[in-house]
């Protein structure tokens, strides 16, 4: 081995930081990685990962824009797997309770690493350079540090569960022993499981139903809207260690309670002779994702044939599906089980569609060489601001396009994976969760792919996010829209403010028309809202005497009536700005432009119990093509009078005419006449009697707190006397997070955002709002940035005005589980000339299920269609 003569400038070098990330998993720019014959080259100097391929040379590329000459090449091999005494593979043991056992890599891989100098042979993938103290200290410092990937996700393993204030200030009412039957079943009805005791009163009530169908009516949270008491504890979690399922109502999330022990001697209860009867919440979590899954199997029972090739690629789960939970309360830890299956599904989609793969993988003519697509990756990484290509979301797209669509990753992986999915028919919605996992093994030789982890990519585009910065499962709808938001905000940037040609993002771009008139005056007032989704209500009409209570079946809904119930017309209740007063307008929603990708969001929920549960209502797809020219709305036509616009700068433009007759007949009894003014229209400009009485009623409070609001967005003032102001009061724009769940209940966009905003952004308050007000329709102006996929952006509407507008289906998002933010989703894309097609005309039907890519058989897609989350159609 040549000796290497900058060996002596490894001294400068250092290990990586505990903060620091290591990219030693694969490669940054492509899926290359540890386990390929060459492994991965990680920098000594910025830690990043790259590839020694021969058409690719990340690695080389890497030193030659930057300069650092020193990489330690990792390459990992799996050890060989235990045998017993007759030779035979041996199986794992038998989990005798749930307990998280972290899997360290040193007992599942041998790793064999090289230390090279590439200013030595900055060609070839450098000189081998010779272990020292030096040499040594480097690599272990590289190995054993957290990988990227692994750093990215262990945030995200456990909530921490911490002790809030109301436990520790608890003021317990009542002392005394609960008698046997105080403890038998809730108070409130009969059930005798999912009890939850009020540690402020010993109150027993009942919990909400949730978590895959324990029972539950929600008399708990009753008992706490009633009597404020916030703290309860789940009777059947309490342990002999003080551990117990605890809740706060207050809080509206789980929590600790140092003092349990004393809390419930309060009550006659001791801990020491208390046995777990009960599941926890985590437990039954766990079971609940156990569950859920789609089926490997074609209707007549045979195994669905595996896939392979370009644009066939799985995508690995991130989140471990099958963990064990730590049941010991000392760690102060709640594990939560989480997914990417939300990630993956929404990027198999949209990778089908010809414009992704055009901006980030596709070669756009026959003339241009097989290596167009390497050449397009490394023409942006010359000119890329980053420093590090796992930095840049550009570079990402085009790593995860190579991965997706090369099919150069796309091969069996025959090796056995204990905790892969079970099986699930399609008659049933899902077996019993099983209570041992590792009794029911998928079968040993289904030569699945072993998938790709895009742990960079996830952790790039959910950075800062509240929600797609953790890992746990996510509404697909909802990282649809923020990813579409995260490429456009970086397209943005790149071009210094203009979107330019090219944007993929655009295809799903349309307008949506709003049309007011006021039925008084009969002007109008037009609003076009850029669109990227059409969300959809779908009506829930249950069968009689089919299903039972527990669960109902529902009739099916054509999706042309989910469409005429959206984009259709309603008469509201309206204050007119041109003085009309308090009447009625029909507001018509239509669709101002097609979008030339339309994506459809079914919103199939329910509240019960104050928590939003799926239904299973079957939507009938048309059997050709959808067609929407009918939605196509015209825009304000000749003759039409516009109403006058709320947001005008002109206070006396915007103010609304008030009642001659009433302002001549209060100012004659001495009334200011701003005070006039604010009668009528907080009366609705009904009349002198009604705004005199108002002003009486007034008369001895000119400082009263609060304001009164209008629909016109003008504002009386706490200070009666101060002239009418334009606008809202300043409040705080509310979450995104909290509006979309609102959203998910079934009400929109706008309706949501008010009623958080008439409320101090009080979910449960703007939920009763919402009750109360149902024919609010929500208008008022929209900020610049405060929704994703409703602001009004500044460029012109996205989509065509140009008919016909017919759609083709060309994929569908589908889950499975109680609610969006649980369970299971799978993609189903419709692939021309795809392999071992077996559908008409050449083309199939292929099913992404995470790293499983099988084609789908014609029963399960008719099936699974009918209750699809999202719609995926294309412009023909």
């Amino acid at each position: 081995m040549a000796s290497c003569p900058h060996q002596s400038e490894l001294s400068k070098l250092q290990p990586p930081k505990l903060s620091q990330s290591v990219h030693r998993e694969d490669c940054t720019q492509c899926f290359d990685n540890q386990d390929g014959d060459d492994g991965i080259d990680v920098c000594l100097v910025c830690f990043n990962g790259a590839c020694l391929g021969q058409d690719r040379h990340h690695a080389r590329t890497h030193v030659a824009r930057t300069g650092h000459a020193f990489t330690l090449n990792v390459v990992r091999r799996p050890k060989p797997k235990p045998t017993n005494s007759r030779g035979d593979d041996e199986p794992p043991a038998k989990m005798t309770k749930l307990a998280i056992a972290q899997e360290r890599e040193e007992d599942k891989y041998d790793h064999r690493t090289v230390l090279r100098c590439w200013t030595c042979d900055p060609v070839d993938g450098g000189v081998i350079v010779a272990d020292d103290d030096t040499t040594k200290r480097l690599t272990d410092g590289i190995m054993q540090s957290l990988s990227s990937a692994r750093q990215s996700e262990v945030k995200a393993w456990e909530e921490e569960i911490f002790a809030c204030s109301h436990p520790l200030l608890l003021e317990q009412l009542a002392s005394g022993p609960i008698p046997a039957e105080g403890l038998a079943h809730c108070a409130s009805c009969d059930l005798t499981s999912n009890l939850w005791l009020c540690l402020t009163c010993g109150a027993l009530d009942c919990g909400r139903q949730q978590y895959g169908g324990t029972g539950g009516n929600g008399h708990a949270l009753v008992h706490f809207n009633a009597t404020q008491h916030p703290i309860c504890v789940k009777l059947g979690t309490i342990t002999p260690e003080g551990g117990a399922d605890i809740y706060c109502y207050a809080c509206n999330d789980a929590r600790l309670d140092p003092e349990l022990t004393t809390h419930l001697a309060t009550f006659g209860i001791n801990v020491m002779s208390q046995k777990k009867t009960e599941k926890s919440m985590t437990e039954l979590q766990i079971e609940q994702n156990l569950t859920f899954d789609f089926s490997l199997t074609a209707e007549d029972g045979s195994a669905l044939t595996p896939v392979f090739g370009s644009g066939t690629t799985g995508l690995s789960n991130l989140g471990n599906r099958y963990g064990e939970f730590l049941a010991q309360r000392e760690t102060r830890s709640l594990i939560r089980f989480h997914y990417s299956c939300y990630m993956a599904s929404v990027l198999q989609t949209l990778f089908s569609l010809s414009a992704f793969q055009d901006r980030y993988y596709r070669r756009p003519s026959s003339e241009l060489s097989q290596d167009y697509v390497l050449e397009k990756a490394a023409l942006h990484w010359a000119s890329c601001s980053q420093a590090l290509p796992a930095d840049c979301l550009e570079c990402q797209l085009f790593k995860l396009a190579d991965g997706l669509l090369s099919g150069r990753y796309s091969h069996p992986h025959t090796e056995h994976r204990p905790f892969d999915s079970f099986l699930i028919s399609l008659d049933t919605d899902v077996h019993p969760a099983p209570s041992d996992p590792l009794a029911h093994p998928a079968p040993e030789h289904t030569p699945w792919q072993i998938g790709l982890r895009p742990a960079g990519f996830k952790a790039l585009v959910g950075k800062g996010h509240a929600e797609f910065g953790t890992m746990r499962q996510q509404d697909a709808e909802e990282f649809f829209g923020h990813l579409l938001t995260v490429i456009r905000r970086y397209n943005h940037q790149l071009r210094g403010g203009a979107l330019g040609e090219g944007e993929p993002t655009e295809i799903f771009s349309f307008g949506l028309e709003q049309r007011l008139e006021c039925l008084g005056c009969h002007r109008v007032r037009y609003r076009t809202d850029n669109m990227d989704v059409l969300s959809l209500g779908v009506p829930a009409a249950e069968i009689e005497g089919a299903g039972d209570a527990s669960k109902p079946i529902y009739a099916p809904v054509p999706l042309e009536l989910c469409l005429d119930l959206f984009l259709g017309q309603e008469t509201v209740e309206y204050q007119c700005e041109a003085g009309c007063g308090k009447t009625q307008a029909v507001r018509r929603t239509q669709l101002a432009t097609f979008p030339d990708v339309l994506v459809v969001h079914a919103k199939r929920f329910q509240l019960k119990n104050w928590v939003p549960t799926k239904l299973d209502i079957p939507i009938i797809l048309p059997e050709g093509n959808l067609v929407l020219n009918d939605y196509l709305g015209k825009g304000l036509q000749p003759g039409e009078e516009e109403l006058p616009d709320g947001s005008s700068s002109s206070a006396a433009a915007s103010l609304p005419q008030f009642d001659a007759d009433a302002m001549e007949q209060l100012e004659g009894m001495g009334f200011p006449t701003v005070r006039c003014q604010k009668a009528l229209l907080a009366t609705g400009n009904s009349g002198a009697e009604a705004a005199m009485e108002w002003l009486f009623a007034h008369m001895e409070d000119p400082g009263r707190q609060g304001c009164f609001r209008v629909m016109n967005e003008l504002s009386v003032t706490a200070d009666i006397d101060k002239p009418i102001q334009l606008g809202r009061p300043s409040v705080p724009e509310p979450p995104a997070e909290e509006i979309a769940l609102l959203a998910d209940m079934g009400f929109t966009y706008a309706q949501a955002r008010k009623a958080l905003l008439e409320t101090d952004g009080n979910p449960e308050r703007a939920v009763e709002w919402l009750f109360n007000h149902p024919d609010d329709t929500g208008e008022m102006d929209v900020p610049a940035g405060a929704a994703q996929t409703m602001t009004t952006r500044k460029q012109t509407t996205g989509g065509s005005p140009t008919l016909p507008a017919m759609y083709r289906l060309k994929g569908f998002i589908s889950h499975k589980g109680p609610s969006v933010h649980s369970g299971h989703y799978v993609a189903h894309v419709l692939m021309p000339r795809a392999p071992n097609a077996m559908e008409d005309g050449n083309e199939a039907w292929v099913l992404f299920n995470d790293e499983k890519v099988v084609v789908a058989d014609r029963a399960s897609v008719a099936e699974l269609k009918k209750l699809a989350y999202m719609y995926v159609f294309e412009k023909v």
